[in-house]
């Protein structure tokens, strides 16, 4: 059986991962959201090379942060800051919820939005 070495994640990637985390996203659900495979997210979350400037806005833009908080930015902290919506909280409450159970969620809730843009 092939043994994983661990090794110390670099600040660049560190930082790319803090802040995937923080948005609440799998590397699988960011890659899909930029149009990336996971492996570039895998890979960029690994080293010190940071992702490639046609994708930066793009991360930015997904992860709710400036392109320069990917690049140099702090960590982030585990919650961000500002008023909390409705909508926000609820999701909050879904994401204790089992995997299963907000995929579920996630499903119902993806099909009362597009039905609510074609009813528009």
């Amino acid at each position: 059986m092939a043994r994983k070495l661990q090794r110390p994640r670099p600040k660049q990637g560190a930082r790319l991962a803090a802040l995937r985390r923080a948005a609440g996203l799998s590397q699988v659900e960011l890659a899909q959201l930029v149009g990336e495979p996971q492996q570039n997210i895998a890979f960029w979350e690994q080293s010190e090379k940071p992702p490639r400037s046609d994708v930066l806005p793009k991360l930015a833009k997904v992860l709710g942060v400036r392109v320069e908080q990917i690049l140099e930015g702090e960590l982030p902290a585990t919650r961000r800051a500002g008023p909390v919506g409705k909508v926000q909280k609820l999701f909050e409450e879904v994401s204790t919820l089992p995997r299963k159970q907000q995929d579920r969620i996630a499903e119902t809730v993806s099909a009362l939005v597009a039905q609510c843009k074609r009813g528009a």
